[in-house]
């Protein structure tokens, strides 16, 4: 993964915009291999949607993706260059909060396509939240490129449909690019009217102190931490887990399932 934006540009639009894209980030080899995975991925989220009766409205959205597909935990690991900067963002380490994706076509929609933000109450300057957005394919505004309305992590209230349209801008790159934006800000994603796929993954990260949405060890295998990275044991929330029993939560420093590093 390569990153061409310094801390300092990168800081300064994340204060006034709320949002940056980093173009051409991902290898084009490793997109094609998520592109891949994700059609799998879609039959396999679709099957339990429909079984536990929670599918409308979820029309080509993905959960949950690490474990599932061996490309999406090595999206993970090719993400240690984002650190610096998911770092910067929470002021110290943070961990993965979600990991879903999109397949957006013609004539379908779903819940991402209103406008929202994902999270829950409005945290103001305490970054507790941060989105990201793998674009798998280019983004434009034909096919259905994000809006986002700028500026907007810096207020509470939601603003009102012509309001966000006509301001809201739309996050366009070529595939591989990534966004990255306050998950203060509101969004949506907007209207495929091409005959092609716009695909794109949704990794989240937050806090360490944060509930994850899924057990990413448990799913990855808890014995499996020591094989993984640094970076990655970091981001999937090895160093931020939970004890179960008491043998597990008296251990000295270094073997704590919660480190002392996590905030």
């Amino acid at each position: 993964m390569k990153i061409a934006l310094d801390l300092a540009a990168y800081a300064d639009r994340m204060h006034e915009r709320g949002w940056v894209i980093f173009e051409d980030a991902v290898a084009p080899s490793l997109v094609a291999r998520l592109r891949e995975d994700l059609e799998v991925a879609w039959e396999i989220c679709r099957a339990h949607q429909e079984r536990n009766g929670v599918a409308t409205d979820a029309d080509r959205t993905v959960h949950h993706l690490v474990g599932q597909r061996p490309s999406f935990l090595d999206y993970i690991d090719a993400s240690a260059p984002l650190t610096p900067y998911l770092e910067h963002y929470f002021e110290g380490k943070c961990i993965l909060n979600s990991f879903g994706g999109a397949i957006n076509t013609r004539g379908h929609t779903s819940y991402a396509q209103r406008i929202h933000r994902d999270i829950r109450s409005f945290s103001g300057d305490m970054p507790l939240l941060l989105n990201t957005l793998v674009m798998l394919d280019e983004f434009t505004s034909e096919n259905g490129a994000t809006y986002l309305l700028s500026g907007s992590h810096k207020r509470a209230e939601k603003p009102d449909e012509p309001t966000f349209y006509e301001r809201a801008e739309q996050a366009v790159g070529p595939a591989g690019s990534i966004l990255m934006f306050n998950s203060n800000v509101w969004h949506a994603g907007g209207e495929n009217r091409t005959d092609a796929l716009r695909r794109s993954l949704t990794p989240m990260y937050c806090r360490p102190f944060i509930k994850q949405q899924f057990d990413y060890p448990r799913a990855v295998g808890y014995g499996r931490g020591a094989e993984l990275s640094a970076d990655t044991r970091q981001i999937l929330g090895y160093n931020a887990r939970v004890p179960a029993t008491l043998d597990e939560w008296y251990q000295p420093p270094e073997r704590r399932m919660y480190r002392s590093d996590q905030g």
